[in-house]
């Protein structure tokens, strides 16, 4: 695999990704190139500093301008050409990387990736799946930003199968189980626009023409208590969601250190129950899941967390690996193309 990284995103970049760089070429046997995208004079430095600087595998671009976490991403492409971000998903667009990395600016990757490698055939529009841990592992939650106001229910459909096929391909879920989420369970509830997509999801399950088990609608308590794999949303929801479920995590882990600190007997247990803890921070962490792919675009985007470590960044780019190694775009451009034919056949009837 050969992969860019856009060495300037990230909240503590560009050390961040140095260090994740790393972390990729002692541990990644299948990185054949990795594309270090930045400022040339500080990165050479840095990777002097790691060690790193004389690896074969590793190549430093220059790019002389940074995406700012607060920046909006239309403006980037229009006044940043040759910013660290766009400069690496040009890599992919020119067929120099396999897929791009970055833990910069959320709205800017979206954009640069969607606009420089353009959508696969048979997708209308890309979306963002976030895993999310639950008691069975990880469920998959779709989309969580990208698109905040999808244009249809076939929209939803399109995530579903993308997700799904994530799942399968890289979580090794080999029948994954996807529903819409849903102010309940019953057929007859949720929005216009949820209810919509339910019917379309259960025609093509009634025509088998969906890569997966297609559990109807599903609840917010499903996403962590039942082993369900996918839930399908549109983008606004989703990302309030994610950012909800991130936020009650932070909170539960501040009143539980409180209530530890506040009483002797309960420091004494925790120390007693420190690695479970640590097993537990380790599940809830971002750094564990490492990245978002953007799903949909002409090739393989990762998106990390800003806040993201090297070992977040390991771990994007093993995800990056995956979803090239298994060929996932491939097969969401094989499956809705069949699901795109049936819905042009029922248009013509």
């Amino acid at each position: 695999m050969k992969l860019a990284l856009d060495a300037m995103g990230g909240d503590d970049a560009p050390q961040i990704n140095v260090d994740g760089a790393v972390l990729a070429l002692s541990k990644l046997s299948s990185l054949e190139k990795l594309y270090l995208v930045g400022n040339e004079a500080e990165l050479k430095k840095r990777c002097e500093a790691a060690g790193i600087a004389r690896d074969a595998r590793l190549e430093i671009v220059h790019a002389s301008e940074v995406v700012e976490m607060d920046e909006s991403g239309l403006d980037v492409l229009r006044k940043k050409k040759d910013s660290s971000m766009g400069v690496s998903v040009n890599l992919v667009k020119d067929g120099t990387a396999d897929a791009v990395v970055s833990a910069g600016n959320t709205g800017a990757a979206v954009a640069a990736s969607t606009f420089g490698l353009r959508r696969l055939p048979g997708i209308k529009s890309a979306g963002i799946v976030s895993p999310l841990p639950s008691v069975h592992g990880y469920v998959l939650v779709t989309d969580t930003g990208a698109n905040p106001d999808p244009a249809g229910p076939r929209l939803l459909v399109g995530y579903a199968v993308m997700a799904a096929l994530m799942a399968r391909y890289i979580y090794n879920r080999p029948q994954p189980k996807v529903a819409v989420m849903s102010n309940g369970t019953e057929d007859c509830k949720g929005s216009k626009f949820s209810k919509e997509t339910f019917r379309a999801l259960q025609e093509l399950a009634e025509h088998k023409l969906l890569p997966f088990n297609f559990a109807g609608n599903c609840e917010g308590h499903d996403l962590l208590e039942t082993d369900l794999d996918v839930a399908v949303t549109d983008g606004f929801t989703g990302n309030i969601l994610l950012k909800s479920v991130e936020a009650t995590a932070k909170a539960f882990a501040h009143w539980l250190k409180a209530g530890i600190k506040a009483d002797f007997m309960a420091m004494l247990g925790a120390l007693a129950m420190r690695r479970v803890f640590r097993r537990i921070s380790e599940k809830l962490s971002a750094d564990s899941i490492g990245g978002c792919p953007l799903m949909g675009v002409n090739g393989v985007s990762i998106i990390a967390h800003g806040s993201a470590t090297g070992v977040a960044i390991l771990n994007a780019m093993r995800m990056a690996e995956g979803m090239c190694r298994n060929s996932v775009n491939d097969r969401i451009v094989d499956t809705m193309g069949a699901i795109n034919a049936y819905w042009n056949h029922d248009s013509a009837e």
